[in-house]
């Protein structure tokens, strides 16, 4: 992989400043080995649980937001239901949210994507993509500016590469040491305020 971060970071990092805020990965799905991003499988059997403890550790953590922010995949919308139906406030969608766009290769199993397919792309995935789709860079922008607007205490619901960009965003974490960091389905992720 690519170790050194990108030149246009720094200016990222300064975009995407703000108050803090708190993440939450989807429950899990029924994906095992398959590359989803925009791609939606359905929810796994412990799904109603996960969302049920999810809101559970909101309420202990006293996350009081105005709305909860989400990806509009539908396996996000339902824990942001879930979690907003605990603090009795609205959701509202944002698209900024959503999970990387892995064009032609959604769908299809990892281990069905020859070493000549995957391995450009995993040397650089913040600058390359997978055949028509999205580099990482590129969803880092769009995080950047979800963050940018969003408000201080905000709770967002989404997806591991957004997480993993806000980690890099905020979090001051390589590029790699992101990827490298599991994303936790229906577990919160504090993210502190970082000053403009």
């Amino acid at each position: 992989m690519h170790t050194d971060d990108p030149t246009d970071l720094a200016e990222l990092r300064a975009h995407a400043a703000g108050g803090a805020l708190t993440l939450f990965r989807h429950p899990r799905v029924m994906a095992e080995g398959l590359v989803y991003g925009r791609t939606d499988p359905p929810l796994g059997p412990d799904a109603a649980h996960e969302i049920a403890s999810a809101a559970r550790r909101m309420r202990r953590l006293r996350l009081a937001p105005e709305a909860i922010l989400t990806s509009p995949s539908p396996r996000a919308m339902a824990l942001a239901a879930g979690l907003a139906d605990a603090l009795g406030v609205g959701v509202a969608a944002d698209p900024r949210l959503m999970e990387l766009d892995f064009g032609a290769w959604e769908g299809l199993r990892w281990d069905a994507l020859t070493p000549a397919e995957r391995d450009p792309w995993a040397a650089d995935p913040w600058r390359r993509a997978p055949p028509g789709g999205e580099a990482f860079g590129a969803l880092a922008a769009r995080v950047a500016a979800a963050l940018a607007d969003a408000p201080p205490g905000a709770v967002m619901v989404t997806h591991a590469g957004v997480i993993r960009a806000v980690r890099i965003l905020r979090g001051g974490l390589s590029v790699a040491e992101a990827l490298a960091t599991p994303a936790l389905f229906a577990a919160p992720v504090a993210i502190p305020a970082l000053a403009r």
